[in-house]
């Protein structure tokens, strides 16, 4: 399904909806330490989410068994939380969650370092694959196309010598998780399909250390880098303006 023009009605519920993930994730950001499980983290999750009046999109999607994915180190997406899989010092954790509230869908992801970094690169990679979603963000407005949002992204993390996952992608969302077109993070400017203010997207860059190439685990969910590289993952679900864009997953100052 291609993403849609929402109209005000399902506009106000999906800032509604970005606002309960926003605050789930700033929540995690203070409980997440060295020691937990990440079923622990999922077990906070699901309680918040159930505080909140939201519920999990991500839960039975295509079969995926928990409320959020968390992935640790070189996997780049879907980890799925287990009590046996302990966040250790310095493990780079990220959190990749949606939430529907009222039949409108936000996605959204952060990726931290559980207590103290084990280096300079660690550090980088976070801080720069972020860097590189507020540029791929700033380059949103009415009439934007997919490969002006791929390039803006790519400039950063090209910049910095990141490994670019090419094989995943950013998407359209609202009325469901995934919709079209895709929104690689990658790309040239003035190609790809034509967006327009009113349509949602998510936008979600994720970098490594090394190789941009993945592979999918045996669990057939988690994928990670295939030279086991570290990785890092941001996501922000964003409405197309007239002037430009509104995040609508922004995290609390």
């Amino acid at each position: 399904m291609m993403t849609q023009v929402k109209t005000a009605t399902e506009i106000l519920a999906m800032r509604e909806s970005g606002a309960m993930l926003a605050s789930i994730l700033n929540k995690l950001l203070s409980v997440v330490e060295p020691s937990m499980s990440t079923k622990d983290i999922a077990v906070i999750t699901e309680r918040e989410l159930k505080l909140a009046g939201g519920s999990a999109p991500f839960l039975g999607y295509q079969g995926f068994p928990d409320v959020i994915c968390i992935s640790l180190n070189d996997e780049v997406v879907h980890g799925i939380p287990k009590a046996d899989r302990i966040i250790r010092e310095g493990d780079l954790v990220s959190l990749d969650f949606g939430v529907n509230y009222r039949g409108m869908i936000t996605d959204g992801a952060v990726t931290l370092i559980a207590g103290q970094p084990k280096s300079k690169q660690q550090t980088d990679l976070v801080k720069f694959t972020r860097e590189s979603l507020y540029e791929g963000i700033a380059a949103v407005h009415d009439g934007v196309r997919t490969g002006d949002i791929g390039a803006a992204v790519q400039a950063v993390l090209e910049k910095h010598g990141y490994g670019i996952v090419t094989d995943l992608v950013g998407h359209g969302v609202g009325h469901h998780l995934h919709e079209d077109p895709n929104i690689p993070n990658f790309g040239r400017q003035n190609t790809g399909p034509w967006l327009k203010a009113g349509m949602t997207i998510a936008i979600e860059p994720m970098a490594t250390l090394g190789s941009p190439r993945v592979v999918m685990e045996k669990d057939n969910w988690t994928i990670r880098s295939l030279d086991r590289s570290l990785s890092a993952h941001f996501e922000h679900t964003v409405l197309i303006t007239e002037s430009g864009s509104e995040i609508l997953t922004e995290l609390p100052d």
